[in-house]
């Protein structure tokens, strides 16, 4: 195949109020770059970056109806962490920052731990540990073949 190579390399999540999405992604230790763009957040993630920008402006710029919804989308987003410890203290300062916590970090069926937020526009986050899929030291999850 000819072409570019397929990476995914931003996720922007459609927010209804800006300055509190920023100040929520920055309360959960996210760092924000680029800030010099005031009409939109820019976050680093580890070998990912994330948007945070108006959904109206969001819609717009996609030539999209904008969903006023806090339902489920069928998405989840996904943090992963180094310990069962780290996906803890991720979720607690998830609903210290005002996420809804979803569901309590447990043990699952294929060896991991997870839990789920949601932040104050209803984004679904997974936040995981899973022994067979490390994390490099820049925080790129390492996928087995």
């Amino acid at each position: 195949m000819s072409g570019p190579e397929a990476f995914l390399t931003l996720v922007t999540l459609g927010v209804a109020d800006l300055g509190r999405s920023i100040a929520f992604y920055e309360a959960l230790g996210f760092r924000r770059k680029a800030k010099n763009a005031d009409s939109v957040g820019f976050f680093q993630a580890g070998a990912m970056t994330f948007a945070v920008w108006p959904a109206k402006e969001l819609a717009k710029d996609a030539n999209a109806e904008t969903i006023e919804t806090s339902a489920f989308r069928g998405v989840a987003l996904a943090w992963n962490c180094r310990s069962q410890t780290d996906v803890n203290t991720a979720i607690e300062r998830a609903r210290a920052a005002g996420a809804t916590v979803q569901k309590k970090a447990g043990k699952t069926f294929w060896g991991g731990y997870v839990g789920y937020f949601t932040d104050p526009d209803g984004h679904l986050w997974e936040v995981a540990h899973n022994p067979g899929f490390p994390l490099s030291e820049d925080g790129r999850l390492l996928l087995p073949d």
